[in-house]
Formats: C-alpha cells, sequence, structure tokens
C-alpha cells in the first residue's frame, strides 16, 4: 500500500491515491472469480488423481475421517445449542458488520461517554460494536458452560491424536468433491472437529482479547500489559480473527447445503435427525430477523438505546451550500 493510501500517512508531493473506476471493479472481480474458479478446478483434478494411489487409498482405509468418540458422549444435538447457534449468527453478523463501519468511519454521528465522565467518549458505532461484544461475550460463557455440563464438549475437542490424520482423510474427500458421508448427528468428521475448536477455544478469546486491548476501558497505564500486546499488534490480529469468522462461515454455509441441506438444517435449527423442512423454516425465520437487526442498527434505534447505559452527543450534520 502506497504511503498515499495509508490513513494518517502524510502523502509526498505529486502522490495521488489510486482509484478504480465501476468498470475496473467489475471487471477484477471478474477476473478474480475465474482465477479463483480455475484455482478450485486443479484442487479437485489433483485430489482426485492423488487418491488414485494405492498408498493413498489404504491411508483412506485406514483413517475413514472421524474417529470414535469416548464412551459416554452424548448423541444429538439438543434444542438449547439451536439456539446458542442462532444467537451466535445474529451477534456475530452485526458485531461483523459494525466492525467493518468502525474502520470506514470518518465523521462519527454521536458519541457516547459513560455518565459523569464527558472527557471518556467513543463514536456511538463503536459503542454498538462493544455492546454486541458484551452479549457475544455472555452467549459464548453460556455456550461453553453448557457444552460441558452436558458432554457435549466432546464432539467439538479433540481427545485423541488420530484427530490429526482423520482431518487430512477428511480434507481430501472435501477436496475430491466426495463428500464425507459423517452423521453429525451422532459425530463430526476430524476436519469440521478441528475447525469448531479452533473457532471456539482459539478464534473467540483472540477476538475479545484483542478487542478489549482496543477498546477505551483497557488499562493505559498498565505498562506490562501493553508491552506484552502492543496495540497495533492487537489490531492486526483483531482484523484477522475477522477475516477468519468471514471465511469460516462462508465455507461453514456452503458445506451446510452442499452436503444435505434439509437435513443438516434439522440438525442445526429443529433439534431432529431426519429430512424434512422444518429445519429450513425455522432457518429463513432466523434470516428474516438478522436482516430486521440489521435494518434497525441505525442512529434513530441506538441513539435511545444508548442514552440508556450512558450520555450521548449527537454531531449535527453540517449545512452544506448556505449562503448569506
Amino acid at each position: 500500500m502506497a504511503a498515499a493510501d495509508r490513513p494518517g500517512v502524510k502523502a509526498p508531493p505529486g502522490a495521488r491515491r489510486i482509484r478504480f473506476t465501476r468498470r475496473q471493479w467489475a471487471g477484477a472481480s471478474v477476473v478474480g472469480i475465474i482465477g479463483l474458479v480455475a484455482l478450485a478446478a486443479l484442487v479437485v483434478i489433483g485430489a482426485r488423481a492423488l487418491v488414485a494411489l494405492d498408498p493413498v487409498r489404504e491411508f483412506l482405509t485406514q483413517h475413514p475421517g472421524e474417529y470414535p468418540l469416548p464412551a459416554g458422549a452424548p448423541v444429538g444435538i439438543p434444542a438449547w445449542l439451536g439456539w446458542q447457534h442462532f444467537f451466535n449468527t445474529f451477534l456475530i453478523a452485526l458485531i461483523i458488520r459494525s466492525g467493518w463501519q468502525v474502520r470506514r468511519q470518518k465523521r462519527p454521528i454521536a458519541f457516547w461517554s459513560p455518565r459523569g465522565e464527558k472527557r471518556r467518549k467513543m463514536s456511538l458505532t463503536v459503542w454498538f460494536h462493544l455492546a454486541l461484544d458484551v452479549l457475544w461475550i455472555a452467549n459464548g460463557v453460556l455456550y461453553v458452560a453448557l457444552l460441558f455440563a452436558t458432554g457435549q464438549w466432546m464432539k467439538i475437542v479433540p481427545t485423541s491424536w488420530e484427530v490429526f490424520p482423520n482431518a487430512l482423510a477428511a480434507g481430501l474427500q472435501y477436496a475430491t468433491l466426495d463428500w464425507p458421508t459423517h452423521n453429525g448427528w451422532v459425530n463430526y468428521n476430524s476436519l469440521q472437529q478441528l475447525f469448531y475448536f479452533t473457532t471456539v477455544f482459539v478464534a473467540a478469546p483472540a477476538a475479545i482479547v484483542t478487542g478489549a486491548r482496543l477498546s477505551m476501558f483497557w488499562p493505559r497505564t498498565a505498562d506490562r500489559l501493553n508491552r506484552l500486546l502492543p496495540f497495533d499488534a492487537a489490531r492486526r490480529v483483531h482484523v484477522w480473527t475477522m477475516i477468519y469468522f468471514l471465511v469460516f462461515i462462508a465455507v461453514h454455509v456452503a458445506l451446510v447445503f452442499a452436503t444435505g441441506a434439509l437435513r443438516n438444517l434439522n440438525h442445526m435449527y429443529a433439534s431432529q435427525d431426519t429430512v424434512s423442512w422444518t429445519g429450513f423454516a425455522i432457518f429463513v425465520a432466523s434470516l428474516v430477523v438478522l436482516a430486521a437487526g440489521w435494518v434497525a442498527a441505525r442512529p434513530a434505534v441506538l441513539v435511545p438505546i444508548a442514552r440508556l447505559f450512558g450520555d450521548v452527543r449527537v454531531v449535527p450534520v453540517p449545512t452544506q451550500g448556505r449562503t448569506r
């Protein structure tokens, strides 16, 4: 990135910001899509050639893509897990949206400050992002507590080193488009397990810690903490964690629909191991709720809510084109 494109960096004389026209963006998008399709085709062709080899076939026979769960592992997906899945989806979507708005916003519409501490202030967008974070963390704590209370943790926490060769085997099956036939109602395949574990116990804590470091509530005088987690490093990790969540969500949704949508949606939303339209109907309803929340997340709605927890100062919109 050129100096002229970095915020806060003064451009040298003669430097100018490079801007693409809509036609250029469209062309770049088409080229990018074609490149991704070509790369995906090469991966599939290479994976199919690989699994045709005798040693690889033997490997897949020894490692089918999953390993047995510990004795006493629960079967099925309880209703509370489906509700947790919906709340997490709702919150993480708005968190990613508000986080992107924080990075892109140049002129805040309003500022929020704790009551009696007007010198400590943040934009309304940052306040909304942090408020969503608090709800997301509370939901996550409840989720983890229920995981360990009900034994569901055994489905997403690796309990054997066999998880790694089986994850490789599952990855080969995905790459050949010969989808794994494992039943998620009973046991996730090992690649799923590793990604779910990483998401819950690595990516989520990383997002929480780095988000706290970037917030106004982080103790600025804690020199040792600040040396352990510098501000710039926390910001980079926070952005890359957001990218991880975006990629995870995209892949997760794509595979849900590609590997038996009705049954998978029944697992996730209706707590049923059946093939019916019940889970799909609940899924559509959840999208309607998410869309309503997305539309409602605007200053006219957020300002009154923010005032319940502190002071809000709305920034007057400058009048343009006024003449005396």
